[in-house]
Formats: structure tokens, sequence, C-alpha cells
């Protein structure tokens, strides 16, 4: 069940080390997934594919307002982890407060650390930890024509022009 997905991070505490005693592989990701679209389908499903268990840490409401601005999140916090633990390749969904997930990457140590194609390498945020422990770091190929910036860019010119949305011209 999609509910069971979404952790704690204490319950992270306890499932991390028992997936690396049975020999998982653990993929991290992170990013506050606001708008879901292809592109992030896309990336998730290339991330699980590096690993056995993709691990899916998302920014709390208040740390997408810090990143992202005042009108962000569209979506609230438990509704886009809800969405995420939906998803067949996302193993485990937890919320975190912080504007990095430096600490999380600390913490649990992945084998597998993965950004979109539009961070590069030497800022991924605990890319170093990871590569200290033997671990690997990946910028995956980043899908053009989706972002969830633009997205909401386009509803709102949508919204703005009644013509565009198929309503019947008034004469």
């Amino acid at each position: 069940m999609a509910n069971e997905k979404i952790v704690s991070r204490a319950r992270l505490r306890e499932v991390v080390p028992e997936l690396k005693r049975s020999g998982k592989r653990v993929v991290f990701t992170n990013g506050c997934f606001d708008l879901l679209h292809p592109g992030h389908v896309r990336y998730l499903q290339a991330a699980r594919a590096l690993g056995d268990v993709l691990i899916v840490a998302l920014n709390s409401d208040d740390s997408v307002r810090r990143l992202k601005g005042p009108s962000r999140p569209v979506v609230p916090a438990a509704d886009r982890a809800e969405v995420l633990a939906a998803l067949e390749m996302v193993d485990y969904v937890t919320v975190f407060e912080e504007d990095t997930p430096l600490e999380l990457i600390q913490e649990f140590v992945p084998d597998v650390l993965v950004k979109g194609g539009d961070w590069p390498l030497e800022r991924i945020v605990g890319a170093d930890v990871v590569r200290a422990h033997g671990g690997e770091v990946h910028a995956l190929a980043y899908a053009p024509g989706y972002s969830t910036s633009a997205l909401i860019q386009r509803i709102v010119t949508l919204a703005q022009s009644p013509k565009s949305l198929g309503e019947p011209e008034t004469t």
C-alpha cells in the first residue's frame, strides 16, 4: 500500500541498515516534486534502475517556499508524498525540513546518490559523503521540455486567456 511507503526519518533508521545487511543497493534522491510530470517519472525510473531500493526525500512545504518562493509549493507535502509513494519504482518517501538533504545523506549514506542532469556532479549535495564511503553519484539525463515552473507558467497563461481554454467567444 502506498501510504506504507511514506516513512519518518526514525523508520528509515531501522529500514536502511536492514536493507544494506541483506545486500540491497540503496539509491537516494531528493527534490520538491511539486507537480509531477513525465520528466519526474522518467527520472525516478532511471534512478531506481541503479539499485534495488529507491528512497525519495521530499522537501517540506516550508523548505520549498524557501527554495522556490512564497507561491510554492502548489501541492502540499502530504499530497506530494502520497503521489510519489503510489509510483511503482519508489520504495520509500520521507519528508525533510532542511533546505538540502545533507543530514539525511550523512545519516543513511546511500550506495547511490542521484540528481537530475541539471545538477553538475560537483554541486550535488552529499556527493562527497557518498563517494567517501565507496558509493556512486549520478546526474541523470534531464528530460527537456519538462519543468514544474514552466508547467505552472503555462497554467497561469491559460487561466488568463479564456479563449485558449476552449471557452466560447462572447460577442
